[in-house]
Order: structure tokens, then sequence, then C-alpha cells
């Protein structure tokens, strides 16, 4: 306790400098648990937004249907098997047919993707209610960034092209009846939402679907035949892994933060035990070991990040909080980046990461208070009262 007493004075006995080092450090924290709060937020986020709009609790798909290879579409659809069948009539289920087509928005030909569903459907959060309004020409759903990239509107009619079940082409008129607004770009981009019947009587191909979107809260998934279940592990591959590599990019830019707080409190034991030579010598004089006043020191260095973590608290708590409830803008244009990202991230700042930062700053900041330290071991008690380190 007397070495803590002791640290705790000379630290306010320094003044503006002690204090600057605990503001470096407690700048540090603070940037650490902000930017990996924005990640976490940014994964919540993302996760949950497609989970609402795109991947509901999960899909199956048919077994020759990849999303990344057109030339799939061709043969990846086939006709509900009846255990598939039965959760979409229980409506725990909701079909999805996909087929190759074109638009041509203002005599411009933009190669798409034409989706088939369920108007009636209630599993994601897609306005396909929309699709159900009588008209004479076929209703049809896009996204926000499609109707920017074809500047199409409400209620505008375009020729669309497509391929059928004998590779004939056949062309007709749709008519845009709604517009959506989403975070998830994988149902938005290049792409255009009509009614399942419609699209299994336009392609020839009679009751086929491409894949399934199962409903949030299923409890029993069954083994189909010639259909693969998706879980969130394995639709959530793509974000995870942009996750992942935002995180092992934080940590270098964490690195570089402490690094510099580190620095700073390195730098200052190192002038303080060349300026306090004489302090030294009468601690020892006194009946201190060497080893007691280098303990002294290395707990004077350490308590820079005791009195940091107390500054971060106070300072940066009301920061972090007014982020976290107003969110964090993102720049425009993010979302043509491609990435499921909202224009508002809210940060979700995990205990776990504040103990942990907290934890590797107070251990960090002792070890780099010690190395300097040591030199006080080797120093005679009478030249260091004359003010001299050997």
């Amino acid at each position: 306790m007397l070495a803590f007493k002791l640290a705790f004075k000379n630290l306010m006995g320094a003044g503006l400098r002690t204090w600057l080092n605990v503001f470096v450090l407690s700048l540090a924290l603070f940037m650490i648990v902000f930017q990996s709060g924005v990640i976490e937020g940014w994964n919540r986020q993302a996760k949950r937004d497609m989970i609402n709009w795109e991947v509901g609790g999960g899909e199956y798909w048919h077994e020759l249907y990849d999303p990344y290879d057109p030339l799939s579409l061709n043969d990846g659809h086939g006709n509900l098997p009846a255990e598939i069948g039965q959760l979409c009539r229980d409506g725990q289920a909701v079909p999805v047919l996909v087929t190759q087509a074109s638009v041509y928005p203002e005599g411009r030909m933009r190669n798409i993707l034409m989706k088939g569903i369920d108007p009636s459907q209630n599993i994601i959060q897609m306005p396909t209610a929309d699709l159900k309004v009588d008209s004479a020409v076929i209703n049809a759903l896009i996204g926000t960034r499609m109707a920017k990239a074809t500047r199409l509107g409400m209620g505008d009619l375009v020729t669309i092209r497509w391929r059928d079940a004998n590779g004939t082409f056949d062309a007709a008129e749709i008519r845009i009846a709604g517009i959506f607004h989403t975070n998830v770009p994988e149902i938005d981009n290049n792409q255009v939402w009509v009614s399942l019947d419609n699209l299994q009587k336009m392609t020839g191909i009679g009751d086929q679907v491409t894949y399934i979107i199962l409903k949030q809260g299923l409890i029993s998934v069954p083994t189909v035949p010639g259909w693969i279940h998706k879980g969130y592990d394995s639709l959530f591959m793509e974000i995870d892994t942009i996750i992942k590599a935002k995180g092992v990019g934080g940590i270098v830019v964490y690195i570089i933060l402490l690094s510099l707080a580190l620095l700073a409190v390195f730098d200052t034991q190192v002038l303080t035990i060349f300026r306090r030579q004489k302090e030294i010598g009468t601690y020892v004089a006194l009946g201190m070991t060497r080893w007691q006043v280098v303990w002294l020191f290395t707990v004077e260095g350490a308590m820079h990040s005791i009195l940091s973590v107390i500054a971060a608290a106070v300072w940066g708590t009301p920061i972090l909080y007014m982020v976290a409830k107003k969110g964090f803008g993102m720049p425009k244009g993010i979302e043509g980046y491609g990435l499921t990202i909202a224009e508002k991230i809210f940060p979700a700042y995990a205990a776990g990461t504040i103990i942990t930062m907290t934890l590797i700053i107070l251990i960090t900041t002792t070890i780099v208070s010690f190395i300097p330290s040591r030199k006080i071991a080797g120093m005679k008690p009478t030249e260091a009262l004359r003010g001299k380190i050997q």
C-alpha cells in the first residue's frame, strides 16, 4: 500500500505530464472500443437484415442451383418434395423460382435475374402484396438500387425478355407495381420480382422452384433428397469473411494506437528516472531495497493505465452511448459497394472486449514501466545521491 500511495502522490505532483499520458492512453482505449463496437454493430445489423429480408430461418436449395453460376439456372430447379410442400402450405416456408432475363428500359438492355415468389407470403419483409394488384400486364417489384440503375419508377412499363423451358425466347411488358428499400443488395441489384404463378407460366416449367425460404424459428428441418439445406453458417459465410477481414485490419489499428500511447509512458518513465536520481538514492539510503524502488516506479507507471481507464469511462462513456443511440452515419454511395450495410450503423459494445482491452492496457503499461525501471537495480546509492547513474 505504501508503494501505491507514494506512486499516486508522485503522479499528482508531476501535473500536466501525467494527465497528458493518461489522456493518450484513454484516447487509445476509447478508439479501440469504438471501432470494435462499429464492426460488431455492423455484423449484427447485417445478419438481422439478411434474416428479415432474404434468408428467413434458412433455405433449401435445389442440388444443381448455384447463385454464383448463371448456367446452373437452366437446370437448378425442381418440383417441391412432399415434406417441403407441406411446409409451404402451412405458411412455414415460401418457394422462389429464379431465371435469367433482360429488361429494356429506355431502349437500353440490362441483364437481370427474374424471381418469382408467392405474393401472400409473410416469411420475409419484402412487400410482395403489391404483386396482387389486378392489372392487364404482369406486376413486378424492384428495389431502390435497381430503380436507380434503370431509372424506372412506380407505374412504369418496361419490356422484359426471357427464355422458356424449351429454349425459346419470349417477351412481355411488366408494370412496376412497387419499389422497396432494403439494406440487402442480394435481393435488389439487377433483380425483378414477379408472382411465382406468373413466372412458372412464363417459363413453362410447371410447379418447379429453385429454392425455398424457411420461416424463422422453425424447429425441425427435414432432410430432403435432391435439396440441400442451407443454415446460417453457410448463408452468412460471406459477411462473416468480411467482418473477419475488418477485424484483422482493426487489430493493426489497435496495435498502432496502443504503441503510441505506450511510447509516451515509456519516455516518461525514462525521463522520470533520469531526473529523480537523488530521490531514488534517498529511498535506498532510508532502507528500501533496490527492487522495492523498482516496484515503486513500476507501480507509478502502471497507475497511468488505471487513471486512463477512469478518464475514458468519464469522458468516453457519454460519447459511446450517444453514438450507440443515434447511430454512426455511413458515407453516401455505400449502397453501391454491394455489401449488406445500413445507412446508419448502431455500434454494439461487448463487455468482453472492454474488459479484455482494459487488461491488455494495464499489463502492457506495467511491462513498459518496468523495462526502464530495471536500471534502478544497478544503481549505487552514493552515486544516485550525487545524481549520477552507472
